[in-house]
């Protein structure tokens, strides 16, 4: 519904158990206008795996993700 961004699920996910163990796959793929095609080929370009849960991720890969949606 687009009522939380990626950044702040992100932040929300080092304190939130629940968020944190999301996909990010999923996560993705339930953003507006992204697909699963596209969350797939996001995730391979940043170099994340599929099985990657929101709370594996490092520093970088959240800041390249925030860049990769923000241009979709």
């Amino acid at each position: 519904m687009g009522s939380i961004s990626l950044h702040k699920l992100l932040d929300d996910a080092v304190s939130d158990e629940i968020i944190g163990k999301m996909k990010v796959l999923a996560v993705l793929e339930s953003l507006p206008g992204i697909g699963k095609v596209k969350a797939r080929r996001i995730m391979e370009q940043v170099g994340i795996a599929e099985s990657r849960r929101v709370q594996g991720l490092g520093a970088l890969q959240r800041r390249r993700l925030i860049e990769e949606t923000d241009h979709h």
